[in-house]
């Protein structure tokens, strides 16, 4: 890499200033900068990208009962205190384990939830799992990935009791956020924020 000096720098256009030209030059590294996150409103999905309306989800836990309604984004930002419930509410329910809940998976839900007219919580099946949990379902032949995305807080599996699974899955693969897979025999749909993807 070629070390940057200032008289690399081509002539001011237009007669501009040589300071206003690198004030100029200074702003464009910053913008270029600006960390993936903060961005993440100017890169989301047309249906999301409006932005200062209100994103809610609803679940219940079918391993725990323990129910969660929560308006996760609004006034164009995500909401730091949900994202934690929501964290709580999704973590290894077998060890108490927590890890945080990659953001776009809740708005691939939302979409879905707007998608399918569902009006019923989210019934989930597994939020994140922590290694050794996925360890121990693998061990007893469940057949979960050595390197499940449940495990990094950017997968899970869920039913709707008023939307079937297999309508699910469709509108899931409709949207082409990430992987689908879907089970028909347990009844339910493991949703991603992987690579696209199905099975």
């Amino acid at each position: 890499m070629h070390e940057f000096r200032p008289h690399h720098i081509p002539p001011a256009p237009g007669g501009m200033s040589r300071r206003r030209f690198l004030g100029g030059l200074a702003a464009l590294g910053g913008a270029l900068l600006v960390p993936s996150r903060v961005l993440a409103s100017s890169t989301a999905p047309a249906s999301l990208a409006s932005g200062h309306g209100e994103r809610r989800l609803s679940f219940v836990h079918t391993h725990t009962g323990e129910r969660l309604a929560t308006t996760y984004w609004g006034d164009g930002e995500y909401l730091p205190g949900e994202l934690t419930r929501v964290n709580d509410f999704l973590r290894d329910f077998r060890t108490g384990e927590r890890h945080a809940i990659d953001p776009a998976l809740l708005d691939q839900l939302h979409e879905l939830g707007q998608a399918l007219a569902a009006t019923a919580p989210f019934q989930v099946i597994s939020g994140y799992r922590s290694a050794r949990t996925n360890a121990a379902l693998r061990a007893s032949g469940g057949g979960q990935a050595s390197h499940s995305l449940h495990m990094r807080g950017q997968a899970i599996d869920v039913r709707l009791a008023d939307v079937s699974s297999a309508s699910i899955r469709d509108a899931a693969l409709e949207l082409g956020r990430g992987g689908v897979g879907y089970y028909r025999g347990e009844d339910f749909v493991h949703l991603d924020t992987g690579r696209t993807r199905h099975w």
